[in-house]
């Protein structure tokens, strides 16, 4: 066991050599003109009052992550807001010389100093013991004279009577908000990423939004390298506990094992999903030599050799979008560069630049960017995220500065990235938008690396 983990790690160790500078070019496109949202505090009596801070630090700060909006800063909110459509009143706001501003008209919202395009409001209640919160979401354009007309959506969320029943309520009001704008709920969607809390490396599974965190694997062993199933329903790793690399895959709502054969292989790893969840490709040495692209189907049988480089193949994905080309990472030229193919291995390109460490590519939901990371831009020598068209090849750097790093995965939203980010002694999961704004920490306990993106279960 000790001399195969020795190998295989010398095999990566090894490998990835580092490399100078390069300048980076491009931008993603941060969209100025996006639609201001004003969605001021709720308020509630009787049991749900000490839930509803809850509820709306939730909502402010899912549409603050958002890159779809520029949330509306609350300091310039009058100070009486309404909570309901009846405190509001028809029309647009006569001029007013008055410091205080009654807001009860939606032009208040739209004019200085708010400025805002859209309204959120609502408020909180308890009812036969479930907290309830009443939201309604309105368009405040000057052009529209009625309220009826202004109105874009009004909704009862309710959930358990505790902190975890407004937590909920807080992402789906604001999930309808964003879905208003294109956004695509990230409620119901998990992370697995590697914890070594337990004190041996195992799987975990959380919440998108860090809470719920727990543990899935109990090998006391290795286990690494976790990837999911498009259908939101398995999780893929790697784990030493058999005494060599191979692959698991298990059910991630019950966490039992489910059948796989592995090859009689040093190393087993890597493995990527199929658009339709039906057939993975995964990185092996099965023909002896450096480690190659497979295909299989789930269960690891009809095996298919991909690629016959004479160079170690890891890493690869297969576009979400299309199902008919690939990502890796190989040494055919050297260092580690991400190459694009198609599903046969045929049609090699190369992506990265050719330079410095490129690793850890990820597609984005649309299939028009990776997310990977690499050791090149402006902070050479170290590991940062980099985002890429694989059309243009054009490169926007999305961390610096901030310690090292890796293994970025995309939201099923295609608006938020996960990733590893050591900074200092120990590594946690990182989330920020995909234009690298917006970064917030979403484990504290050991540490944590190697995180992708669950969808929520069809």
């Amino acid at each position: 066991m000790r001399l195969l983990t020795a190998t295989f790690l010398l095999i990566f160790a090894g490998f990835w050599v580092s490399a100078q500078q390069q300048t980076i070019t491009g931008n993603i496109d941060k969209n100025p003109g996006k639609p201001r949202i004003a969605v001021p505090d709720f308020r509630a009596n009787g049991a749900a009052a000490p839930l509803i801070g809850t509820f709306n630090a939730t909502v402010s700060a899912d549409l603050q992550s958002s890159p779809l909006i520029n949330f509306v800063p609350k300091t310039t909110y009058p100070l009486q807001p309404p909570q309901q459509p009846n405190d509001l009143v028809a029309g647009v706001a006569p001029p007013s010389n008055n410091a205080i501003i009654q807001a009860n008209r939606l032009t208040d919202w739209s004019l200085p100093p708010v400025g805002a395009n859209y309204l959120g409001m609502g408020y909180g209640a308890e009812d036969r013991g479930l907290f309830v919160a009443f939201g309604w979401f309105y368009s405040t354009a000057t052009n529209i004279t009625s309220l009826q007309q202004a109105q874009v959506f009004g909704k009862v969320y309710t959930g358990p009577l505790t902190q975890a029943g407004a937590v909920d309520c807080g992402h789906r009001f604001a999930a309808d908000i964003l879905a208003q704008f294109g956004g695509t709920s990230l409620v119901g969607t998990r992370i697995v990423f590697v914890s070594d809390r337990s004190g041996a490396k195992e799987i975990w599974v959380m919440n998108w939004d860090g809470t719920d965190q727990r543990q899935l694997t109990r090998y006391n062993s290795i286990s690494t390298f976790p990837s999911a199933s498009p259908d939101g329903r398995m999780v893929a790793f790697t784990t030493y506990a058999t005494g060599f690399p191979s692959i698991q895959i298990f059910s991630i709502d019950s966490g039992r094992k489910l059948p796989f054969y592995n090859q009689r292989a040093s190393m087993n790893a890597f493995v990527t999903f199929s658009p339709d969840s039906k057939t993975i490709v995964f990185s092996s040495t099965a023909a002896g030599g450096p480690a190659q692209l497979y295909s299989a189907t789930v269960d690891g049988g009809n095996l298919h050799r991909i690629t016959h480089s004479g160079a170690i193949e890891v890493e690869p994905k297969i576009n979400p979008k299309n199902g008919t080309d690939l990502v890796d990472v190989s040494g055919r030229s050297g260092l580690p560069q991400i190459y694009q193919m198609n599903i046969e291995g045929a049609d090699v390109r190369r992506l990265s630049a050719g330079t410095g460490e490129a690793t850890n590519p990820a597609w984005s939901p649309d299939g028009a960017h990776i997310a990977f990371a690499w050791t090149k831009g402006f902070e050479p020598g170290n590991y940062n995220i980099f985002v890429m068209d694989t059309v243009s090849q054009v490169t926007t750097q999305l961390t610096t500065n901030e310690g090292r790093n890796e293994n970025p995965t995309w939201a099923p939203d295609g608006a938020h990235i996960v990733y590893a980010s050591k900074r200092g002694r120990q590594s946690q999961i990182w989330v920020m938008n995909a234009d690298g704004t917006g970064k917030h920490v979403l484990t504290q306990a050991g540490n944590n690396e190697k995180p992708f993106w669950v969808n929520a279960e069809h």
